[in-house]
């Protein structure tokens, strides 16, 4: 028998039978980050220092006045008609989305008109054209139905819902449009191929599916809408910056109640900005494998990220 010949080549170290060492990893260190880290917080610092300690601010006014019933009912109505108006743009944007994608001339020409004409004009003016309709409309007629003054119809309430709401409309019908032409045109053949209608297919078919287009950029613009409202300053209705303003004017503390005004405003866009985060993510649900991470999870990784970085330094 003969004996197995060893392939090896005789200079061949001997193999170690221990397992290899495990690498450790250090992390680089960014310095970059800390110096830029520094001075940003300097910075900020030092303006918060300059409004702190400016002579002619009284800070104790701003918590006095932070939960004036005046203030409070401003917010109040601040919400009140940015919610209606909101309201009035979705309807009425979904119904000029769906105009403009008809295949009848008329309608896609006079949803084009519409969307041209009030986003291409300030909000501000036509707020005010809204406030003057009585003088190029005495009166408002409409036979047996309702007969009135001009003046009497349109309050500053009315005002700003029609100035809003409309407006509003222009953007969210381009919003809905572009949601609506995001879904697939086989899922509208395979509707109409099982007998549905063209509006029955819209309801179950097509809106349920452009949701996930249409609702990221719909709480965006809702909470534009909180900020635009201030803008109906300019028909006397009485929201949160006219209510703060009233009493700034009065108390000779007028850097005070924009300092309340700005709070109110900073706490509405952020608690709808939370609302609009898990709207989000729960209509994500059907198009992403992993659902993107709650603020609160965010922190977590941040944090053990860090604790990470500091325990390899």
């Amino acid at each position: 028998m003969t004996d197995k010949i060893d392939k090896e080549p005789a200079d061949t170290p001997p193999r170690d039978s221990h397992a290899p060492e495990t690498i450790k990893a250090i992390p680089v260190r960014h310095y970059g980050r800390y110096v830029s880290a520094v001075v940003v917080l300097a910075l900020v610092a030092l303006l918060v220092n300059a409004f702190a300690t400016a002579e002619k601010i009284q800070w104790s006014a701003v918590g006095d006045k932070l939960f004036d019933s005046t203030v409070l009912a401003g917010a109040g109505r601040t919400l009140l008609i940015s919610v209606l108006a909101m309201i009035v743009g979705v309807v009425l944007g979904v119904v000029l989305a769906v105009m403009r994608l008809s295949k009848n001339p008329v309608t896609s020409w006079v949803a084009w008109a519409y969307i041209w004409f009030f986003r291409g004009t300030p909000v501000y003016v036509q707020l005010l054209l809204w406030f003057n309709l009585a003088l190029i409309f005495p009166m408002l007629n409409l036979g047996p139905i309702y007969k009135d003054e001009m003046t009497d119809v349109m309050t500053p309430f009315m005002c700003a819902l029609l100035g809003l709401g409309l407006n509003e409309a222009a953007y969210m019908a381009e919003i809905c449009r572009a949601g609506l032409m995001a879904v697939d045109e086989g899922q509208t053949e395979a509707a109409h191929a099982l007998g549905m209608s063209h509006g029955k297919t819209l309801r179950r078919i097509v809106i349920p599916q452009a949701m996930r287009v249409i609702v990221p950029p719909t709480g965006n613009e809702f909470i534009n809408m909180l900020k635009t409202s201030s803008l109906v300053y300019a028909v006397t209705y009485n929201e949160l910056l006219r209510a703060t303003s009233t009493i700034g004017s009065t108390s000779y503390a007028v850097m005070e109640m924009l300092f309340v005004a700005s709070i109110w405003y900073l706490v509405m866009t952020s608690v709808f900005s939370v609302f609009q985060y898990y709207l989000e993510r729960r209509f994500a649900r059907g198009s992403s494998r992993s659902l993107p991470p709650t603020p609160w999870q965010r922190v977590k990784v941040n944090l053990m990220a860090f604790s990470r970085e500091r325990g390899g330094a």
